[in-house]
Order: structure tokens, then C-alpha cells, then sequence
């Protein structure tokens, strides 16, 4: 039989990890962060300890396999891709495991770009696959083959991760949308997902963040679109001109950069989670753009570089950090007057992002914004596009895997009852075919 154990990401946005178990083998899926308890803490200059990020329930509830005697049949974690909520934990996490960490070259280099910074190590092997490519997991019951299959979202090289076992395939879809003409990358994969449907596929775990909006999420080009139209239909020549994005977004920052190059503006980018994603994207050849961007991460640094801004603001065009309002991310610290970049009514600050859906980030962006709106500045707001797919996404996920089961996740109840809901309308059976799960739950299939 298999055995589904929900650890986190069940009951809220973040902190996500799957347990896979099959005779005397487990694999994990994702080791993340739960990402408003840790709202300041990638601009900090030192990083809480695992003992530290547990006790602020930024970590999920891994000792859950201590209770089952699980955690000495883990035999690898599979990383899905490079946000925090999925990655994030890996370097608290892994030292229980005799496991490699395996996940696409990107996802693989983020992870060690945020242990160098952080001044952080594991003993675990870390191990890139790439896109579309297998890799092996041998474990006491077997071995396992596990597809890592290219998915578009909001950062490269994002993955479902198909694991073959002896009683079917189990794909694990978190984080993913179906952009058929991505600006950065390939499309997804569907010629695979429809050959892995035709095996037969036991049980989709699936990304439900947005599964309550009747909608498809527009493609990467459309935010493209957005962002060109703000940039060169706006009077900007004489203005300070700061955007903020999620530092994750290598495809954004491409955007961004070119057209700050058409608009003859030298282009800085500021805070320390830019440098990381984008030294990672570097390292494995995905970040060219870079060549033509300044990066400014620790405090002289920051303060040499605005205070050259502040001189003559129609020359640059700053990207920083904060669209959430992060408590000490850089727009945060603009806002309140403690960095030399003083805004006033002639200049425009672009949120190229959307308020993540949690009380925490909606609250620190109202706060962001009524700073802010103090220096009449123009604000455009929501210049973006999700990485995550609507309903209408995950009806045709459904419908190109075919699974047998279906896990809704990635969210609290409301955000999985919707996909629930969906496959109900599909033709699924509540509680026995569709499965409303918690964290710290068990599914037997």
C-alpha cells in the first residue's frame, strides 16, 4: 500500500513537506518555510538556528516521523523548486536524514547560495537533475524512479515531481501553472503528464492556492505586457522611478531590467534575497541580464549606492526589495525614512507582485502603502501576473493526469475545499477518491 503523510502546507500557505511511504521506504517532498513567521529575517544579518525557527513555527512539524518511526526510512527529499516555502528549510531540516537533497540545477543552486550566505552547511549530498530528466532512489522495498517534469511558475526550472512506486505513480504538483508561452523557459511538459496518465497515476498532490478563483492565470507575456505599459506610457523621464518583485522571479527581472536599459536608466538592484536568486541563476548560465545590473546587498553598500540615486534619480532605476512590506526588507526601510532615498510626489514606486493571502503580508503591505502614499508618490499596485494556477488550471491538470486519488494542498481549508470541490464536480468522491487532508495527516491508498 501507499501511505500519504501530510506534514505541512495543509493548513496554511507555506511550510510545505509531503512524506511518500511505501514499505520500508519514505520519501519527502519539499522541505519549506512558513514565510510570515520569518517576514524579516532574509535582510537580517543573522539567521535563527533550527532550535530558533522551530520555536517561531517556521518549520514544518518534521518529528511527526519520529512518532511513526519514520524518520530512518527517509531515503531522499525531493525539492519541487526555489521559493522558500518549498527549499527554505532544507538547511535546519536535513541533518535528521540519511538522504540526498535532489531537485532541478536551479532549485539545487538557490539552496547552496542560501547556505553560503548564511554562513550555513549539510552534510547531505545535494544533487541536480535536470528538467525532464530521472534520477533513481534506492531504498529497502525497491528502487524508485522519479521524474522531475518542467512546470512553469513563478521562479525557472519549477518541477512536478512523478515518482514511480510499485503500485502506481504519485505526482506531486506543487507549485504550477500553464503558461503555453512563457517568457523564460519551456512550457509544461504535457506530453509527459498525458504518457504518465496512460501508466496510471495512484495520486495528485496539488497546488490549491488559487483553486477559489473561477479563472486561468494569464501567461508570463502578460505581465510583460503590464509592466511595458507602465514603463513607457507614463511621464516618467524626470522621476525617481523604484520597483519592487519577488527576488525568485528570474523572468521579472529580466523584463524589468531590459526595459529600464530602453529607457537609458542604470539599473541597481538592492537587498540581499535579489543577490542570492540571481547569483544562483548565474551560476548555472540563466542570467545574463545580469551583466547589465548593479547589485547592492550590506549597509555601506546600500548607502554609497543611494546616495548616488538620490543625486539624480531620472539615471537610475532602483528594484529592491519588500513587496510584501517585510518588516526590514529595503522599500520597508525607504518607507520610514532610515535609508538615504527620500521620495517625494514626482516619482513612482511599482508593486510588480500581488499581496500574498495571508494576514500577516496583507496587513504589512496596508502599512507599506500608507507610508508610502505620506510622500504622494504614484503608486501602481498589482503590475503582475501569479505563478500559481486558477481553477480552470487545475481542472486541466485533472484532466491531463487523470489520477486516482486527489489531494488538494498548498493552502488552509477554504483553499483546498475549492480544489476539493472542483474534483467533486469531476466526477471524484469525497473521502474516497478526493481527500480533504490537515497537517499531520495520513492518507492509506
Amino acid at each position: 500500500m501507499i501511505k500519504i503523510h501530510t506534514i505541512g502546507g495543509y493548513n496554511e500557505v507555506g511550510k510545505n513537506m509531503t512524506a511518500l511511504e511505501y514499505g520500508e521506504d519514505v520519501l519527502l517532498f519539499d522541505a519549506g518555510l512558513f514565510l510570515p513567521a520569518i517576514v524579516a529575517v532574509e535582510e537580517r544579518e543573522k539567521i535563527p538556528t533550527a532550535k530558533g525557527m522551530r520555536s517561531i513555527g517556521a518549520l514544518p512539524d518534521d518529528l511527526y516521523l519520529d512518532k511513526f518511526g519514520l524518520r530512518n526510512k527517509v531515503r531522499a527529499i525531493l525539492i519541487s523548486h526555489a521559493h522558500l516555502d518549498h527549499v527554505g528549510g532544507v538547511p535546519y531540516l536535513s541533518d535528521r536524514y540519511n538522504a540526498d537533497i535532489v531537485g532541478s540545477p536551479f532549485t539545487m543552486e538557490v539552496l547552496k547560495t542560501l547556505m553560503r550566505d548564511n554562513n550555513q552547511g549539510i552534510r547531505n549530498k545535494i544533487v541536480p537533475v535536470k528538467l525532464n530528466a530521472t534520477y533513481v532512489v534506492r531504498g529497502k522495498s525497491g528502487n524508485y524512479k522519479v521524474e522531475f517534469i518542467n512546470m512553469t511558475h513563478s521562479t525557472i526550472q519549477s518541477t512536478c515531481i512523478a515518482v514511480h512506486t510499485p503500485e502506481g505513480i504519485v505526482i506531486y504538483a506543487n507549485d504550477f501553472k500553464l503558461d503555453n508561452s512563457p517568457i523564460f523557459g519551456d512550457k509544461p511538459n504535457y506530453q509527459r503528464l498525458k504518457e504518465l496518465s496512460r501508466i496510471g497515476v495512484r495520486a495528485l498532490i496539488v497546488d490549491c492556492l488559487y483553486a477559489p478563483d473561477d479563472r486561468k492565470t494569464p501567461s508570463e507575456k502578460i505581465a510583460k505586457g503590464l509592466l511595458e505599459d507602465v514603463f513607457f506610457s507614463t511621464e516618467n523621464r524626470n522621476s525617481g522611478m523604484v520597483i519592487t518583485t519577488f527576488s525568485s522571479h528570474i523572468a521579472r527581472l529580466k523584463t524589468i531590467t531590459e526595459f529600464g536599459q530602453r529607457l537609458g536608466r542604470e539599473v541597481v538592484f538592492l537587498g540581499r534575497s535579489l543577490s542570492k536568486y540571481v547569483q544562483a541563476a548565474k551560476n548555472i548560465g540563466k542570467a545574463d541580464f545580469a551583466r547589465n545590473v548593479r547589485i547592492l546587498t550590506y549597509r555601506r553598500q546600500l548607502e554609497k549606492g543611494l546616495e548616488k540615486v538620490s543625486k539624480n534619480k531620472p539615471k537610475y532605476l532602483v528594484v529592491c526589495t519588500g513587496h510584501q512590506g517585510e518588516p526590514g526588507s529595503i522599500l520597508d526601510r525607504i518607507s520610514r525614512g532610515q535609508l538615504h532615498l527620500k521620495l517625494n510626489s514626482n516619482d513612482q514606486v511599482i508593486f510588480s507582485s500581488k499581496t500574498i493571502p495571508t494576514p500577516v503580508s496583507e496587513a504589512n503591505k496596508e502599512q507599506l502603502t500608507k507610508r508610502l502614499k505620506k510622500f504622494q508618490v504614484r503608486i501602481f499596485d498589482n503590475v503582475h501576473v501569479s505563478g500559481h494556477g486558477g481553477r480552470e488550471d487545475l481542472r486541466d491538470l485533472i484532466n491531463l493526469t487523470r489520477p486516482e486519488h486527489v489531494i488538494p494542498s498548498h493552502g488552509d481549508l477554504k483553499k483546498t475545499t475549492a480544489g476539493a470541490t472542483l474534483a467533486v464536480e469531476m466526477g471524484y468522491k469525497l473521502n474516497r477518491t478526493v481527500h480533504l487532508m490537515e497537517n499531520g495527516g495520513m492518507l492509506i491508498i
